[in-house]
This record gives C-alpha cells, sequence and structure tokens, in this order.
C-alpha cells in the first residue's frame, strides 16, 4: 500500500514533482560545478598566474648585511658579491622542483654605447637558454620568468652577441632592429626593441655571457628570478622556519609555500639568500580567496534558491492533497505514516535530482575550465555523495514546513471540504 502511494502520487502530479525535481536538478548543477572547480582553482589559478612573472628572487647573502655606526648605515657596497652560475641548477634539485616554471639570473654593467658620455645599463640574462639536468634538458629564461616583455623583432640567442635595445632608449637614439652598435669597443647587432613598462626600456638586454665577459667576471650573476607554482599565503606559511621544531619545519617545508621554496632555494645555492615578491605572493593569495569566496557565494546563492523553489512546490502539493491525509487520518493513520509518506517522496526527487545534477554540473565543470583555463577540471570521486546528501538536505529542508502544515489538518474538517 504505501508504495501505490508514492507511486500514485508521482503519477497524478507529475507537473509539480517535476517542477521540485528541476528545481533540485538546477541547485545540484550549480554547485557540482562550483565546488569541482573550486577545489581545483588552487593549482588552476597558480598556474595561470604564473603568467604574470616571477615570484620568489635570490640574491646574495652578502647584500642582506647591514653595518650601523651611531644610527648612520655604512653597509660596505657589494658590487663584488656575486652567485655562481653553475649553481644555478641546483634550483631545479629541490625538493618541490617540479613547482620551478622557470629562473632568470641578472648581471648588469654600465657601458657607453658609440663612445657616448652617458652610460646605459646593460643587462645580460637568460632568453630561453636548454638547461641539461640528469634525465631531461629544460628550457629556462626572461621568457620564462618575465612573459609581459614584449619584443618588436627578434629573440636573441643565448650563445650570440645580438642585444634586444629598449624602447625608450630606441626612440632617443633613433635605433631600429637590425643596426649595428658599438658597447664600448664591442660591435654588435641590435635584433629587437624590447617594451617591458619598466628600467629595462632606458638599457640594453643581452646574453649573460656577453655581460660576463665585458664585465670580465665569467660564470657570475647578481640576482635570480624565479617562478613557481606556489600555495596562497596563510599564517603558518609566515612563521620564521628558524623558530620551528623538527616536526614542524617538516610540515612546513612539505607544502608549497612561496616561503618554504625559497627557503630550499636558499639552501640549495652557497652563499645565498632567497625570499619570496611579496608583492606578488600576496595579491595572488587575495585573488584566489576572492574567487574561492565567489564560487561559495554562488553555490549558496542557487541552494537557496532551490530550497524556495521546492518549498513552494511542496506547499502546493500539500494543499492539493489535504482531502487524501484526511483520508489518511481518519483511517488510522498517525503522523508518523504522513511524515514518512513526504519525506519519502522527498528523498526520491533528492536522489533523482542529486544524480542528474551531479552529471550535469560535472559537465558544466569542465567547460569553465577549458574555457577559462584550457584545460579539464578533475571531478573527484567524494563529490558525488557529498551532492547527493547537499540534495537531500535541500529537499527536506524545502520540505519541512510544508509537511509540519499536514500534520495539523483536522479530518474532520478537510473532508468536509471546509479547509482553506
Amino acid at each position: 500500500m504505501f508504495l501505490r502511494l508514492l507511486y500514485q502520487s508521482f503519477l497524478r502530479q507529475r507537473r509539480r514533482k517535476l517542477l521540485a525535481g528541476v528545481a533540485i536538478i538546477l541547485g545540484m548543477t550549480v554547485a557540482t560545478a562550483m565546488i569541482s572547480v573550486g577545489v581545483d582553482v588552487g593549482d588552476k589559478m597558480n598556474r595561470e598566474l604564473r603568467s604574470y612573472g616571477a615570484n620568489i628572487v635570490v640574491y646574495p647573502q652578502e647584500d642582506t648585511l647591514d653595518v650601523d655606526v651611531g644610527g648612520v648605515n655604512v653597509k660596505p657596497a657589494s658590487q663584488g658579491a656575486y652567485l655562481q652560475e653553475s649553481d644555478l641548477v641546483n634550483i631545479k634539485h629541490i625538493f618541490w622542483a617540479h613547482n620551478i616554471v622557470g629562473y632568470s639570473p641578472m648581471l648588469s654593467v654600465p657601458v657607453s654605447i658609440g663612445g657616448s658620455a652617458d652610460p646605459v645599463e646593460l643587462i645580460g640574462t637568460y632568453f630561453a637558454k636548454p638547461i641539461p639536468l640528469e634525465n631531461e634538458t629544460i628550457t629556462t629564461g626572461v621568457t620564462k620568468t618575465h612573459p609581459w616583455w614584449k619584443v618588436e623583432g627578434e629573440w636573441p640567442g643565448d650563445s650570440g652577441t645580438s642585444v634586444l635595445l629598449g624602447r625608450r632608449l630606441a626612440e632617443k637614439l633613433k635605433i631600429q632592429s637590425g643596426d649595428l652598435i658599438y658597447l664600448g669597443n664591442h660591435e654588435t647587432k641590435v635584433v629587437g626593441v624590447l617594451s617591458t613598462g619598466g628600467a629595462e626600456d632606458d638599457g640594453i638586454v643581452a646574453p649573460l655571457a656577453l655581460v660576463q665577459q665585458l664585465l670580465k667576471r665569467p660564470g657570475v650573476v647578481r640576482r635570480v628570478y624565479v617562478s613557481a607554482l606556489t600555495k596562497p599565503e596563510d599564517d603558518f606559511a609566515r612563521r620564521d622556519p628558524r623558530s620551528m621544531s623538527p616536526d614542524m619545519l617538516e610540515r612546513w617545508s612539505c607544502s608549497p609555500y612561496a616561503n618554504s621554496i625559497a627557503y630550499q632555494i636558499q639552501e640549495a645555492l652557497p652563499n645565498s639568500h632567497a625570499e619570496q615578491i611579496r608583492r606578488v605572493a600576496q595579491n595572488e593569495g587575495v585573488l584566489l580567496s576572492r574567487i574561492s569566496g565567489l564560487m561559495l557565494l554562488v553555490t549558496f546563492a542557487a541552494l537557496g534558491a532551490a530550497v524556495l523553489a521546492v518549498s513552494a512546490a511542496m506547499a502546493t502539493t500539500i494543499f492539493e492533497r489535504r482531502r487524501e491525509i484526511g483520508l489518511m487520518k481518519s483511517l488510522g493513520a498517525n503522523n508518523g505514516a504522513v511524515i514518512t509518506l513526504f519525506l519519502s517522496e522527498a528523498g526520491l526527487l533528492a536522489l533523482g535530482g542529486g544524480v542528474v545534477g551531479f552529471l550535469l554540473g560535472a559537465a558544466l565543470a569542465q567547460r569553465i575550465g577549458l574555457a577559462v583555463f584550457s584545460s579539464r577540471v578533475e571531478i573527484q570521486p567524494v563529490l558525488f555523495p557529498v551532492v547527493l546528501l547537499l540534495a537531500v538536505l535541500v529537499t527536506f529542508i524545502g520540505s519541512i514546513a510544508s509537511i509540519r502544515r499536514a500534520l495539523t489538518f483536522d479530518p474532520a474538517v478537510v473532508l468536509r471540504g471546509d479547509a482553506t
């Protein structure tokens, strides 16, 4: 009899049940998509944000030394402090090596162009230099760490003597791509005009080896910019590793914070100091938290709308079935039987809507991932029971007020047709 009542309920009120089912499906679709993207958004946002440049800088340990005498800073000049280029490959040997997108060393020296009295800064770096590792060869340089650099012309080779001229300097000297210039006594060719929006627009960018040759300091660098995939900062990330216990230090090191990756780089490079570029790391954390908050807000809004739609559909259903409820009570059905009947109907709607909503939400999450991040979103298997639980909660919350009202019906009143 109970199963027959359930069947007749769905058969006679198809439109009402369809309305409630559609509301549940839409709510679960949005919830599935937002939760799936929200879980996966950390890594994808990190990869997307890495297109905006380096987030860690490494420089010689001597640059961190401050000497105060009588309140006056007499820090010695550290132009003679360098890092060894041969040590930089160790960056790809740290625990978080696979999180390192790329690195670019920097070395600068003032030079005169064609005997001009005004020197300009000549910056040496990697452009797209192949670096052999044990099992592979990687390509790294400013094309990885400074992707906003734009070149009109060609990029120089890392093993040649061609250079890039900054945009403002090129306009000032009226030099174009293809022109020959003299850097001191060395003739070189300008193969491109560089636009960065920074100080490089007033200088010259050349292969690192050329600058080392002009400086007469082979195999040295002054700065290294590192682009790494990191986890957004929290309070634990800002802890000083020197004050941590061994267990806490191990947990901190096994989290891909910018600080912990910088700490490992510092350990791998002799006489170096590595630190995060704080403005970049903080902005990443703020952006990621805002996006996650927006997704959470959309999820709650969708679930709230589903609750209201189910509540409206269930209220209409209860009103239309008031005579049936009165007849059940007059035949001896107690409140428990009435509650069981309507909760069973709600449960079946929830399960059906949850399954369909999960499938549609998974497809929507993939569309979002491909459209925004150009990659697929990984759907976690544990999300399926979570979505079903959400569907049941949404349906029961939307139904509870109407079911409580059904319990107050007086059989004698509703069977006479006096209830409104």
